[in-house]
């Protein structure tokens, strides 16, 4: 194994340590209390909320478990206390899509790349609507209408939203939005994935 990669088992180890000991104190949990409900022993716990060892993808997922968290969110680092996206440099998702620049929806990322919740900015120009290519993705959705009129559509429902309602869905069903104003309708998604 080289140093490169002894370095970045430590570093994970140590990230997941950091997050199992803040969930744990978060929950009011002991270390024993927690080690019982995840049915591992006591010392596997405290090595690695201290950075050590080498716990297997069973314990790790026991321990996510006893903690109400998915696997996954073991290995991500905590939010910073504060980020700031300025409106001038928030990022552009990338529309999958072969109609003019003018046709597509502008997708603005309004919380960090890192963020464990994704809240985007979606403007949909006239005529919008991908009900042929509905959406597909991991996940909750809630969506807000903050100008104009959303019709969504999904498992053969389909409703018409204006400025101020909400809706929220298991994205992970197709679902399509068209643009039901006769000028742009801009819609805030919330998006939180099935597991981090």
């Amino acid at each position: 194994m080289t140093e490169a990669t002894d370095e970045l088992s430590s570093a994970v180890i140590e990230t997941v340590g950091r997050t199992v000991r803040r969930s744990r104190k978060r929950l009011g949990m002991s270390v024993q209390s927690l080690a019982e409900a995840a049915g591992v022993s006591f010392g596997l716990i405290s090595q690695l909320e201290r950075g050590l060892g080498n716990p297997s993808l069973n314990s790790l997922q026991r321990i996510s478990l006893a903690l109400g968290l998915g696997l996954g969110q073991l290995f991500l680092e905590p939010s910073a206390e504060l980020v700031v996206v300025s409106a001038s440099n928030r990022e552009l998702m990338p529309e999958d899509s072969d109609e003019p620049v003018e046709r597509q929806v502008r997708r603005e990322l309004l919380t960090p790349r890192t963020a464990r919740v994704q809240v985007i900015r979606s403007t949909l120009p006239v005529g919008f609507s991908n009900e042929a290519q509905p959406y597909r993705h991991l996940g909750t959705e809630t969506t807000l209408v903050e100008q104009g009129v959303l019709i969504l559509g999904r498992a053969g429902r389909r409703v018409e939203l204006s400025a101020g309602d909400t809706a929220t869905y298991d994205c992970s069903q197709p679902h399509w939005w068209a643009n039901g104003h006769e000028g742009p309708t801009t819609v805030i998604g919330v998006v939180v994935p099935l597991e981090q």
